[in-house]
């Protein structure tokens, strides 16, 4: 993880901690720490998002609220800074939970979301890296995941919360793996695998090789044993254990309780993380167990 890199993961908790201690909902601070990964560039989501073999820059995101149960994603998406922007208006302006392609594309033009600069339209992206947030009540713990052997590339950017109403959310941002196949989708805008949120069980923002989390459907596994009372971090260690075991799978998670636990666990050399408890300046690491 570079300077630049941990920097902007500081940053993104204290957006999304003064968004909680200002009294805005999980799902507005969820999306809001998203938004300054996805703006940085440094990261594999928005300005940062990698290449389809075709030169194309298509990216997925998704966002989940554990109240209503509501969700909304986009896959495939072109042209927008911001993905997690286009899964919102999905969420509160249609019924609809999932938007594809072109179309999610010309939905988010039509609300007019910030645009990528021409230039970025069709280049190389940013060096590898992976991102993830964790906010509770009181403490807000960020993650970057990346396994230089299994799967390079296969970065996204996360966050979990917990608003002082007791609701929670989870979120997702990524720009898919570089050079894959137009059309492919992985397991982020995938509501039940990349994400999920419900203020009976927890929210969940999952961080992996997205063929492997998909077949798994990770995010509802974890949240299933949370509501049946498993903690955080067994509920992880056990679901992630069960990845590795029945498809080979590489993954990262962050699990958070409504009642303010959260647990940060990954099957990868390196997951870079971080907390603010409001005091001081929030804390970066790069590994946790």
């Amino acid at each position: 993880m570079s300077v630049r890199q941990r920097v902007c993961l500081a940053e993104a908790l204290l957006a999304g901690y003064q968004w909680l201690h200002g009294g805005a909902s999980s799902l507005d601070a969820v999306e809001a720490t998203i938004k300054v990964l996805e703006q940085s560039g440094l990261f594999n989501a928005g300005l940062g998002a990698r290449l389809q073999l075709d030169g194309v820059r298509r990216m997925d995101a998704a966002l989940m609220e554990g109240g209503g149960l509501r969700a909304g994603a986009v896959a495939g998406i072109q042209d927008v800074i911001h993905p997690v922007a286009a899964a919102r208006l999905v969420m509160d302006r249609t019924s609809h939970v999932l938007l594809v392609g072109q179309p999610a594309t010309r939905f988010a033009r039509y609300f007019k979301l910030k645009r990528l600069p021409k230039a970025d339209a069709r280049k190389r992206p940013a060096s590898s890296a992976r991102g993830g947030t964790a906010v509770s009540r009181q403490t807000l713990a960020l993650v970057r995941a990346m396994n230089r052997r299994a799967y390079l590339g296969r970065e996204t950017v996360g966050a979990v919360a917990l608003d002082l109403a007791g609701t929670v959310a989870s979120g997702a941002s990524t720009g898919g793996i570089e050079f894959m196949m137009p059309g492919r989708v992985g397991d982020t805008p995938l509501i039940g695998c990349g994400v999920y949120a419900d203020d009976e069980a927890g929210a969940i923002s999952m961080t992996g090789l997205g063929e492997s989390i998909i077949r798994i459907a990770i995010a509802k596994e974890i949240a299933d044993r949370l509501a049946r009372g498993t903690t955080p971090s067994a509920a992880a260690r056990i679901v992630l254990k069960r990845l590795v075991a029945r498809v080979h799978g590489a993954a990262g998670a962050l699990v958070l309780t409504p009642d303010g636990r959260f647990a940060v666990r990954h099957t990868t050399p390196h997951m870079s993380a971080g907390y603010f408890r409001g005091k001081g300046r929030p804390v970066v690491g790069d590994r946790f167990t």
